[in-house]
């Protein structure tokens, strides 16, 4: 079975995960728009992207971090946010994709991450999966990490809890 775990948002990533091997992690794929050049979802792109990591696959699901409104979060970011949420549930559902939702909460607890510096699953994803090391190197990539950790969760939970 290929786990696809998404860290959703702007910045956010994606890791194609099967027999918790990685097979692929990219970006969250973005375009600029506008005059200020604010960054958009490349919905076009996504589809893309998951379309060839799904090919020959008999069975796929797609594991996304259930997010919600932050305090402080400014309004127009939030708003940016829920949309690329829902472009990505979108997406999945016109793939006919299976798609399920798991809490920051539960996914970090089941890592230990719990209270930990928001670069730890970096940490914790490299310690999993050494070889990828250099792909995991920059503070940025701890989106990958996150979208990695989340297909893992899933892998390793589905049969002994309720997602």
């Amino acid at each position: 079975m290929k786990v696809i775990g998404i860290d959703p948002g702007l910045s956010g990533a994606i890791a194609v995960l099967e027999n918790n091997k990685v097979l692929n992690m990219f970006d969250m794929p973005v375009m600029s728009e506008g005059k200020k050049n604010k960054k958009q979802l490349n919905s076009a792109l996504l589809v893309n992207l998951i379309k060839k990591n799904i090919q020959n696959s008999e069975e796929v699901v797609i594991v996304v971090e259930q997010v919600n409104a932050m305090p402080g979060q400014g309004v127009t970011s939030m708003f940016n946010f829920g949309q690329t949420f829902g472009a990505i549930k979108g997406i999945c559902a016109a793939l006919e994709l299976p798609i399920f939702f798991v809490r920051p909460s539960k996914w970090k607890k089941h890592f230990e991450l719990i209270n930990s510096a928001k670069d730890s699953s970096r940490t914790k994803a490299i310690e999993m999966y050494p070889k990828l090391s250099d792909q995991l190197a920059k503070k940025k990539d701890v989106n990958k990490s996150d979208a990695i950790l989340i297909a893992r969760f899933f892998s390793e939970t589905r049969f002994t809890e309720e997602n």
